[in-house]
């Protein structure tokens, strides 16, 4: 349990820092920043999500996501699984219009004027005035209230802008058979207690893929919950792929708590 107290003071501390960050996550400043022919500071973020993400997968969700880290206050009122299968859909069609109209923009300009990361932010301080108060608290809302209504995490299953940056750096890593970050399963030890899908932040159906031998949803975020609550050491680290028969490469464990 250690690893989780310490995932979520990083997460606590994200959402802390979220005023001060709230503009190298968004979404409109870098179409902005477009217009404007410039590198600004959510378009080297996002490329670092992509980047992150070949090795490690979406630990950044886990650890480092100021929006994870409000959503997981809304455990305290709704803690139970969302409803997913098409709906985690959303957030591509998001995601494509959105890249999209970034690509537009870039291309319209023609040329590369600069890099600022600290672009349109008050000496780096995103939250800085009245008018800039007013969009953090609405992104609040944004983020909070589906949470509340739709259970664990529903805003990022749904509807998060900066998660395909991370499925596609993660599937990319699969295509080219790169070693990464992520969880697997000895299912022949499972006693198919349950611990591991109610422990897991994201409300998925850990068991389920247990019985599969391997965590294979790419909405998770690799943040260890299954393996610290699992009573029979079921679940570890991995940073390599399966092995053609299945088995667990006990050399290629990671198991720190």
């Amino acid at each position: 349990m250690k690893r989780q107290n310490i995932r979520k003071l990083f997460l606590i501390i994200a959402l802390l820092l979220f005023p001060i960050t709230l503009y190298y996550f968004s979404p409109v400043l870098i179409i902005n920043a477009g217009l404007n022919g410039i590198i600004n500071g959510s378009f080297i973020m996002f490329l670092l999500m992509f980047l992150l993400s070949i090795p490690f997968g979406r630990i950044f969700c886990a650890y480092a996501c100021p929006a994870g880290g409000l959503q997981e206050c809304a455990f305290m009122i709704n803690d139970r699984r969302p409803k997913q299968g098409v709906r985690n859909y959303i957030k591509y069609v998001i995601w494509f219009l959105w890249i999209g109209a970034v690509a537009f923009c870039y291309f319209y300009k023609g040329e590369i004027t600069g890099v600022d990361f600290f672009f349109q932010t008050d000496h780096g301080i995103s939250v800085a005035n009245i008018y800039t108060y007013i969009i953090y608290y609405g992104i609040i809302v944004l983020i909070f209230i589906p949470s509340i209504l739709g259970g664990k995490r529903v805003f990022c299953h749904y509807f998060c802008w900066m998660a395909p940056f991370m499925v596609i750096g993660t599937k990319l890593r699969d295509l080219l058979h790169l070693p990464g970050l992520h969880v697997s399963a000895n299912k022949e030890k499972c006693i198919s207690c349950g611990k591991c899908d109610r422990s897991c932040p994201m409300g998925l159906e850990v068991k389920e893929m247990v019985k599969a031998g391997k965590i294979t949803s790419i909405e998770c975020i690799q943040c260890g919950a299954c393996i610290d609550l699992c009573p029979q050491n079921v679940l570890y680290y991995k940073m390599r792929p399966e092995n053609k028969n299945g088995e667990r490469d006990r050399n290629q464990e990671v198991r720190a708590r």
